[in-house]
């Protein structure tokens, strides 16, 4: 009863329907068919009114939709006293919500399996080691928290307990069990294993990993009015063949009764439902894959992609440089060098930052706390670093600041970090990003998807992106380009629609300007996740390669959903206007092919299910089924 009553609930036109046409049928028995006929028209004739009046709307709106079909088969069917057929039509109308309603759920099932897995609960130890029960948004930085077996870790933590087991499939993936080691990060929404173990929050609950992911993939499960435009294409030439066949069966036979019989069948909903079905499936197959749609709209944007653009760092390269070499002018000790630029760099958010001061502290060096740090976007950083003026980063910044600098040059596909200290060049320090394994497959597998121009758009040198660029057959390289230098060359860029692809602050621009921005969120900034609208949770650049393919698929099954229901409604108005097939047989089967574009619009929730040509092996054609 409960369920009724809910349904009832969302769905009162559905019920008021039924009802309706309960009272119709008792009236008809018990020899009032007079009565069950005025009843049915009346109410259909209201139902009709309310249509009519949206129409209108979206007329004004300078919307033109599949309404007026509707309209004119409710109206017509009541005119020629097949009051039967128009309550028919008008549940197939009213119970079109319940359907789609029912299919979203399922094709949305993924994303709604993200969102319930919220750790909702956090075990706070005390000083005693008593344990308290908090909710998991109570919980602040360096708090001691217990994870019991099997529990979902509440917050990205550090592990205190020599090791661990956790399941973070949910995250990144990845099926088996990743071992650690006290001191690992620990992220929320990972799944500890068979013992209990011990962590301390590095971040409150809305800052965490999972929570992050949570709010992703609520903004998808928002999105919507993308997925009426793709049926609305068909609206116009639909009604126009509709009514003009109905208008020829009715000149010919000399019977306005076929006029209605023809228009029963035509009615959109096979049009109206299936679109929507078919993209919320994509979205939720995409989210099992770890890449998360903001806005179903990106989908069709990914299917007619035809430029990518790729940032380098932490994109087609690892994002993790390694330190080759330190270089350091005479008066300067390399250990000193290497500490002064890693205390510095403490201030940046530049990926080889973070480099700089993992090769410092793994030499033991101990890094000091920088004053007045400023870091210039893309050029590098400056600070005061005990009581010593310290400048890093690009030569011509550095050579701002301190005039008897020297250029290095640099070996194919390294990096050099340029210092001065206290208005004196102070060395340099090379680098090394590995490129990542896959890019290649992942260009190459786009190509095949239909991209016909492929950039790479850095703010690093050209001598440490040239041989990254050739190595993976890129000719188009921008290289030492500034946030705004990236914005004008992305919205220049043809052939449209065109995907740009980064993951550090400075791509946050570039990602929002693009036609579909796609961040790279495993270890990619906030601020370009934010910006971006395709978010990709695991550290997989081909993932981009296999969201532009479920573009593709999903896209495919949305018009062979839509045009099968075309099919099918073209076929039976044919029928009916010869005669063949009474207004009441055809309201029925109208629900049958209604059915029939939902089903084949639900196979979208596999549209990641299937290999990628060029990146899981070789195939013939663009996009495997």
């Amino acid at each position: 009863m409960t369920r009724l009553a809910s349904a009832v609930r969302r769905f009162p036109l559905v019920a008021l329907t039924l009802v309706v046409g309960a009272v119709a049928v008792a009236l008809l028995l018990a020899g009032l068919e007079p009565a069950a006929r005025l009843l049915s028209s009346v109410y259909a004739l209201a139902i009709a009114a309310m249509e009519a009046v949206r129409m209108i709307r979206g007329l004004l709106a300078k919307q033109f939709g599949l309404d007026i079909l509707a309209v004119t088969a409710i109206v017509s069917t009541v005119v020629v006293g097949e009051w039967g057929a128009s309550l028919v039509i008008v549940l197939m109308l009213t119970g079109g919500e319940a359907l789609e309603v029912a299919a979203a759920g399922r094709a949305q099932r993924e994303l709604r399996a993200l969102l319930d897995r919220v750790p909702q609960l956090a075990h706070r130890l005390g000083g005693d080691g008593s344990v308290t029960d908090v909710p998991a948004a109570d919980v602040r930085v360096g708090d001691r928290l217990l994870v019991r077996p099997a529990e979902l870790v509440p917050v990205d933590a550090a592990l205190v307990s020599a090791r661990a087991e956790l399941d973070e499939s949910s995250l990144t993936g990845e099926s088996l069990p990743v071992e650690k080691s006290a001191g690992d990060t620990v992220l929320s929404g990972s799944v500890n294993g068979a013992a209990a173990i011990e962590v301390v929050a590095t971040a409150v609950a809305a800052d965490s990993q999972y929570q992050r992911i949570v709010e992703l993939v609520r903004d998808a499960s928002s999105s919507r009015a993308p997925l009426v435009r793709l049926a609305d294409r068909y609206a116009v030439p639909f009604t126009l063949v509709s009514l003009a066949i109905a208008g020829v069966a009715w000149a010919v036979s000399g019977d306005p009764v076929r006029f209605a019989e023809v228009l029963v069948v035509a009615t959109p909903c096979p049009l109206l439902i299936a679109a929507p079905v078919a993209f919320m499936g994509g979205m939720s197959s995409a989210a099992k894959r770890g890449i998360v749609m903001k806005d179903a709209g990106s989908l069709e944007q990914l299917a007619r992609a035809r430029t990518v653009a790729f940032d380098k760092t932490g994109t087609l390269t690892e994002g993790r440089p390694e330190v080759l070499g330190v270089h350091p002018q005479p008066g300067f000790d390399g250990d000193e060098l290497l500490a002064l630029v890693g205390s510095a760099e403490r201030a940046s958010s530049h990926v080889l930052a973070d480099s700089l001061v993992r090769a410092a502290t793994e030499r033991g060096l101990v890094l000091a706390d920088a004053v007045d740090a400023r870091e210039a976007a893309t050029f590098g950083v400056e600070a005061t670093v005990g009581g010593r003026g310290v400048v890093v980063g690009k030569p011509a910044f550095v050579a701002e600041h301190a005039p008897d600098l020297e250029r290095r040059p640099a070996a194919s596909g390294e990096a050099v970090v340029y210092a001065a200290v206290d208005g004196r060049f102070a060395g340099t320090i090379t680098l090394r990003d590995a490129v990542r394994p896959d890019a290649a497959r992942t260009l190459d597998a786009l190509a095949r998807l239909g991209v016909t121009r492929t950039l790479m758009v850095t703010g690093d040198v050209e001598a440490t992106a040239r041989p990254i660029a050739e190595a993976l057959g890129i000719t188009e390289l921008h290289a030492e380009c500034l946030p705004d230098d990236k914005v004008r060359l992305i919205r220049e860029a043809r052939p449209r629609p065109v995907v740009m692809v980064g993951d550090g602050v400075n791509d946050a621009p570039v990602l929002a300007v693009s036609d579909v921005g796609i961040a790279m969120g495993a270890k990619g900034s906030t601020a370009a996740s934010e910006s971006a609208d395709v978010v990709i949770l695991l550290d997989d650049v081909s993932r981009v390669a296999r969201a532009v393919a479920i573009g593709h698929r999903t896209v495919r099954i949305a018009l062979q959903s839509i045009w099968l229901g075309i099919a099918i409604s073209v076929g039976l108005m044919l029928v009916a206007a010869v005669g063949l097939l009474p207004a009441i047989a055809g309201a029925a089967l109208q629900e049958v092919v209604d059915l029939v574009a939902i089903l084949g619009a639900l196979r979208a929730v596999r549209a990641g299910a299937g290999p990628v040509a060029g990146l899981d092996g070789p195939r013939d054609g663009a996009v495997a089924s």
